[in-house]
């Protein structure tokens, strides 16, 4: 199904029946409810969750959030409409008079350091299976994409702020572009602002050195992801089905969007699910 399914519908479904959703996957794929839980368990394990910069949702933080505005002046934040998908209704500002106060969005510390392919910011799209929510099962498909922007990138200006080809790496803002570059060549992964998995480890490996710590970062902050929102999916499973031992009616393929992050001499990750997260620096 290509559509979320009721509780209802789930209720109703034989033990031999599987279907590809849970009940209910709000709490990881609305943003602000993602904000909301990542922030519980960043202040439950501290650094554990450190990987996320820091995160208001409106109306509900517009107090600390103008505070934090005010007090850091010249900072670039990110504002995203809290349900909206395709880059739609995002927008970079350095000015608080630019967000609405009662808009219902989630607002966050832009990544201005990002970590650049041939000048280009890019994000990986990681494919995740849920396999069960109770215990909680995961498997990560070992290829994916990279989607990149269309114009080289630089830090946030007056000038380039609203330059959306720059700073966002949505597939559906970006191929509107006139420099976007389809790739027709399946064997060719080096062409393109849509490239394979592989060839952005190949890249890190050449030129930042082996990609095996960053692939096992990047697993751990899916699955500490999931940690946070398990309870919840599990809830809503359970009300469902509450026979289903084998925790093996429903699956679900989130998917993952990274970030890189250069800093120093090292590469910090920056993941989001549906949102933007940062790595903060080791202490």
């Amino acid at each position: 199904m290509d559509f979320g399914v009721t509780p209802e519908l789930v209720s109703r479904m034989k033990p031999f029946q599987k279907i590809n959703h849970f009940p209910d996957m709000s709490p990881l794929y609305k943003k602000n409810l993602l904000a909301r839980n990542l922030s519980k368990m960043q202040r439950g394990f501290g650094e554990e969750y450190g990987f996320f910069p820091q995160t208001w949702t409106l109306p509900g933080d517009w107090n600390w959030l103008k505070v934090r505005m005010g007090a850091e002046e010249g900072k670039t934040y990110i504002v995203k409409p809290e349900g909206s998908s395709q880059g739609r209704g995002i927008f970079l500002t350095k000015n608080i008079e630019e967000i609405n106060p009662m808009e219902h969005c989630v607002v966050q510390e832009y990544i201005e350091d990002a970590y650049l392919i041939e000048g280009l910011k890019f994000d990986l799209r990681v494919y995740v299976l849920v396999y069960g929510c109770d215990p909680l099962r995961i498997y990560v498909f070992r290829e994916g994409l990279a989607r990149f922007s269309t114009e080289d990138y630089v830090k946030p200006t007056k000038q380039n702020i609203q330059n959306q080809y720059m700073h966002l790496t949505n597939y559906a803002i970006n191929k509107h572009s006139e420099k976007f570059v389809f790739n027709f060549d399946a064997d060719d992964p080096t062409v393109g602002h849509k490239r394979s998995l592989a060839f952005v480890w190949s890249y890190i490996d050449k030129h930042r050195g082996d990609s095996t710590l960053l692939r096992s970062n990047i697993n751990d902050i899916i699955v500490k992801t999931l940690c946070a929102v398990q309870p919840q999916l599990s809830r809503s499973f359970r009300g469902c089905q509450p026979a289903n031992v084998n925790n093996n009616m429903c699956f679900e393929i989130p998917v993952s969007y990274t970030h890189l992050r250069a800093h120093e001499t090292s590469l910090h990750l920056v993941c989001r699910l549906l949102l933007e997260k940062k790595k903060k620096k080791k202490k």
